[in-house]
C-alpha cells in the first residue's frame, strides 16, 4: 500500500515484455501506485515514461527482492524463459512473508494438463502460499507474429512456423494485460482461473490469408519442419531456450492441442476479444517491408 496516497501498490514483473508494457499502461489509468520490477531501471523508464516507479531487480540476485517487494500489496508475476522454477517459488514465498496479498500469474492455456510444465509447477506452488491468487492461462499471442516472427513476413511474406494444420486460439497480448489490470484493481477474482483466448481457433494458413487481405500482399504459410525452424532460427540469433521454447510450443499446435476458445476474456471484460485480422490492421506498420 502506497502510504502517502492510501492506493494500493503493484508491483509488475516482465514489465517490458510483450504483456507487461500494455499492463503498465493500462494500470496507469487506475487509482493504483505502479511499480515496475527490472534489472534496468533507466532502460525501463525510457520505455515505459516517468508514471511508475522503478526498481532494480533479478530474480537470481535475491538481495534485490527486499527493495522491490517494500510495501507491495499486489503483484503481477511471470516466470521468464531463462528462469528456474525454483527462484520463482523462493521469490513468491518471500513475498507472501512480506504481506503481499495477492499475486496475478501469467501462464499458458492448458497448464493444468501438463504437471511437469514450469507453469503449472508455479501454479502448484502459489495455490500453496497464503496469498490469494489468480491464474491467466493465455493461448498463444498475435504479438509473437509482430515480434519473434516479424523479420519472416516483412523480408520474405511468409510465416515460418512449423505448426502444420494445427489450429490457434489466438489471443491479443492487449487483451491479456486489460484482464489482468482488471483482477489486479477489481474485487472477485481471487483464487480463480480464467483462460484466455481470442473468439476462433484458426491455422497458420488462414492467419497468412489475413496478413495478405490486410497487407494487400500475397503472404504464404511455409510450413517448415521443426528442424529447418530450429536451424533458421539458431541462423538468426534467438537463444537456445527460445528455440527450444518454441520447437515444443510448436509441436504442441501441431497436434491441434491449442485450439480451446473460452468466453473469459469478455466475462472480465464486458467486450469480445480482437480477432487476429484486427490484431494485423492496428500494426499494419510494423508489417510494411523496411
Amino acid at each position: 500500500m502506497n502510504e502517502k496516497t492510501g492506493e494500493h501498490r503493484v508491483l509488475v514483473t516482465g514489465a517490458t515484455g510483450t504483456v507487461g508494457r500494455s499492463l503498465v499502461a493500462q494500470l496507469s489509468n487506475n487509482p493504483v501506485t505502479v511499480r515496475v520490477a527490472t534489472r534496468a531501471p533507466s532502460k525501463a523508464r525510457e520505455r515505459l515514461g516517468n508514471g511508475p516507479e522503478y526498481v532494480e531487480f533479478d530474480l537470481h540476485r535475491p538481495e534485490t527482492w527486499g527493495a522491490v517487494l517494500e510495501d507491495v500489496d499486489r503483484m503481477f508475476l511471470l516466470i521468464p524463459p531463462t528462469v528456474g522454477v525454483a527462484s520463482v517459488r523462493r521469490f513468491a514465498d518471500a513475498a507472501g512473508r512480506v504481506g503481499v496479498d495477492h499475486v496475478t500469474y501469467l501462464s499458458i492455456l492448458g497448464a493444468e494438463k501438463l504437471p511437469i510444465l514450469p507453469h503449472r509447477r508455479v501454479e502448484k506452488h502459489l495455490a500453496g502460499t497464503d496469498m490469494t491468487w489468480t491464474f491467466l492461462r493465455a493461448s498463444y499471442f498475435m504479438q509473437n507474429l509482430s515480434g519473434i516472427h516479424r523479420p519472416e513476413i516483412v523480408e520474405r511474406d511468409e510465416i515460418f512456423i512449423p505448426a502444420g494444420n494445427g489450429v490457434v486460439s489466438f489471443v491479443d497480448a492487449r487483451d491479456v494485460a486489460a484482464v489482468a489490470a482488471t483482477v489486479l484493481t477489481a474485487p472477485g477474482h481471487g483464487n480463480r482461473t480464467y483462460d484466455l483466448t481470442g473468439p476462433e481457433a484458426v491455422d497458420f494458413a488462414a492467419v497468412a490469408d489475413a496478413f495478405s487481405d490486410v497487407l494487400d500482399r500475397r503472404v504464404t504459410y511455409a510450413r517448415p519442419s521443426r528442424l529447418a525452424f530450429a536451424r533458421h532460427m539458431y541462423r538468426r540469433g534467438v537463444p537456445t531456450p527460445m528455440v527450444a521454447f518454441m520447437t515444443v510450443e510448436y509441436s504442441i499446435i501441431r497436434l491441434s492441442l491449442s485450439g480451446r476458445t473460452t468466453n473469459d476474456v469478455a466475462a472480465v471484460l464486458g467486450r469480445p476479444p480482437r480477432t487476429v485480422r484486427q490484431f494485423v490492421a492496428d500494426h499494419v506498420d510494423e508489417f510494411r517491408p523496411e
